[in-house]
């Protein structure tokens, strides 16, 4: 088991990168472990009394060998193997007592650092999850918070038993025959030479395990979700995609394969030189015994404790790869705890009791550069925004900022249509409101105050989105449309649901609110999503409106319904529309035109056809037809 524990943790880490300790991580490690100090203490106590316990058996039997069976002692005798069950089963009992204890402590380290970890990824911006793999994610969360917590739990007690271990039997051997302890302990330098020879290779192969595992992972998570199954059914990629499962699944298996070998090749090693040990301690007892200068007993003795001692000698002399290969997990998990949050908390939040809903946009300035960089890996965004200069035909455009210079203001009730072509930059401008995106330069304000200075529960209550992709969980329908207020009545769900053209829908259906929408809502229409989406937002009742319309996708029934639905929550708050449909165009108070991340044109309906420019063209090539803009 002493030997096991050098091998049980795992390494993952950058291949070029080799582990280390320094007292600031240790101190930051040890921070976690202070919670459970008291069980800490427990489990050391724990460790003392069975290690100690642990060395009577030895001496039992030789005393039964000098002196029960020579002297005939039949109550000695008993007496002995009385203490012979006794010894375990005490430990045993004292051994549930530490396991209880240890999982104590493990698992509220791996509770400890997923609620830290989680909460830290929910405070960050958008950009770090478009850039970020979801099964990077779950991997953080999972397998290196286990990983963590053993640097703790297991490592820490594995060391501490194991030190105690030698010193302890090493002191009881002194005492039966020092000079067969120094043979014994000779042997030291050849375990250090096969742990060092091995260690590295071991922790080589498993950063490829665990990267390749990684890889696997990834593979499942993106082509067995829904989204992924889809896409492979669609275009008839089962095979391929069986054959890339296969293929990464077969280097995992490799890789365990042939950690498997080193490791055996290395027990196999340990095991020569444990017998090495053992044969030259006997043959030198034996010597000694026939000369007279030891007991038989004693040799019997010695003998037990050379296998307690070679067990956690080896385990010490690996102890510099096992304490830091376990303590790369925690590096894993802290290299996100101190991703910096791009989307910060105010210092001193301001809260609005009464919201407006005045938004302004002054002299806007914002680019995906630095979203980019706050992923867990280097994931680069395909938009307007990187592409560089692009020469339009009459001026060179500077592309490094997806917005630039962005000023216009939405009175409190007012509807703004946003409009422009494709990639303009009208979803990225919206996502600045609500601080899905913080601005590079510039300010977005609500009713006055900058958004940076909102309290985040003012923001959150403020401003209401609907997306052009509608997200359900895989959850009711009723448990869906409360996420947007927990507290709300049935009936205050089903008058927004009414208000949404969804009542009638969901009614009809045999569960009702307690239908299940499956993953992502896929058991529902296009229009039934986005009627889903639109009720939720009616029960928030936001003083601001964020519609990035979506029904040119749907039929002309659905369409209808949606568009019904859109035009009864416009009303009376203020509204950011991305217009897809000209009767949203037409019914706007005021209409900003969206190009290269620049406001070119702002006006009526009739005052931006009349002046001719982008949105006439606009108007004339697409707001005339069934297309979409964006």
């Amino acid at each position: 088991m002493h030997m096991m524990s050098g091998f049980g943790a795992f390494m993952r880490h950058d291949e070029s990168q080799v582990p280390s300790v320094d007292r600031a991580l240790l101190t930051r490690v040890l921070g976690y472990a202070k919670p459970y100090r008291g069980l800490l203490v427990l489990v050391l106590g724990t460790i003392v009394v069975i290690t100690t316990l642990s060395l009577v058996p030895p001496l039992l039997m030789r005393t039964l060998l000098d002196n029960a069976i020579p002297d005939e002692d039949l109550r000695l005798v008993s007496l002995l193997g009385l203490a012979m069950v006794t010894v375990p089963l005490v430990n045993g009992v004292i051994g549930v007592l530490q396991r209880r204890a240890t999982a104590r402590i493990g698992e509220g380290i791996i509770f400890d650092l997923r609620r830290q970890l989680y909460d830290h990824l929910q405070a960050m911006s958008l950009g770090f999850y478009t850039n970020t793999k979801t099964g990077e994610l779950m991997s953080r969360l999972n397998s290196d918070v286990v990983g963590a917590q053993q640097a703790v739990s297991s490592t820490f007690v594995a060391l501490a038993s194991n030190l105690f271990a030698v010193v302890a039997t090493l002191i009881v051997m002194v005492q039966l025959e020092w000079r067969l302890t120094l043979l014994a302990v000779s042997i030291l330098p050849l375990f250090i030479i096969a742990s060092r020879q091995v260690g590295k290779r071991l922790r080589d192969v498993r950063r490829q395990q665990m990267a390749a595992q990684a890889s696997m992972t990834g593979l499942m998570q993106e082509t067995l979700s829904v989204s992924g199954a889809l896409l492979v059914k669609l275009f008839g990629r089962a095979g391929h995609e069986s054959a890339q499962f296969s293929d990464r699944a077969g280097t995992v298996r490799d890789l365990g394969v042939r950690q498997a070998v080193i490791g055996r090749w290395f027990f196999m090693a340990l095991g020569i030189v444990s017998a090495l040990g053992t044969a030259v301690t006997f043959w030198l007892g034996a010597v000694m015994a026939i000369n007279g200068s030891v007991t038989i007993g004693t040799i019997v003795a010695l003998s037990a404790y050379l296998s307690a001692l070679y067990g956690p000698m080896t385990a010490l002399a690996n102890a510099r790869v096992e304490f830091t290969t376990s303590l790369v997990s925690f590096e894993r998990v802290f290299e996100v705890l101190d991703l910096p949050l791009d989307v910060p908390a105010p210092v001193d939040p301001v809260t609005l009791p009464a919201v407006r809903g005045v938004v302004t946009f002054d002299d806007v300035w914002f680019t995906y550069g630095d979203s980019v960089d706050s992923g867990l890996e280097s994931v680069r965004r395909y938009g307007w925004g990187d592409r560089g200069d692009v020469d339009d035909g009459t001026r060179r455009v500077d592309t490094g900022f997806a917005l630039r210079g962005i000023s216009f203001e939405a009175e409190d009730g007012q509807t703004v249509a946003l409009v422009g072509p494709s990639g303009a930059g009208k979803t990225t401008l919206t996502y600045l409101v609500p601080r899905l995106y913080d601005v590079t330069k510039g300010s977005v304000r609500i009713d006055g105050v900058d958004v940076r200075n909102l309290s985040f529960e003012t923001l959150a209550s403020a401003v209401g989105v609907v997306t052009q992709e509608t997200f359900l969980f895989h959850d009711t329908i009723e448990a869906n449309l409360r996420y947007a207020s927990p507290d709300a009545t049935l009936d205050e769900i089903m008058a927004a649901a009414h208000a949404a053209n969804i009542g009638d829908f969901i009614e009809s259906l045999p569960e009702g609110l307690s239908t299940r929408v499956g993953e992502r809502g896929y058991r529902l229409s296009g229009g039934e999503k986005q009627r889903m989406a639109i009720a939720r937002v009616i029960l928030k009742n936001p003083a601001i409106l964020i519609l990035d319309e979506a029904t040119s996708h749907l039929d002309a029934r659905s369409e209808a319904l949606v568009q019904d639905a859109l035009d009864g929550i416009l009303a009376n708050r203020t509204s950011l529309v991305i217009a897809h449909r000209l009767s949203t165009v037409l019914n706007a108070d005021r209409i900003v035109v969206v190009d290269h991340g620049e406001v070119v044109e702002t006006g009526t309906h009739d005052s931006l056809v009349d002046a001719g420019g982008l949105y006439a063209h606009l108007f004339e090539t697409q707001f005339r037809t069934p297309a979409v803009v964006e």
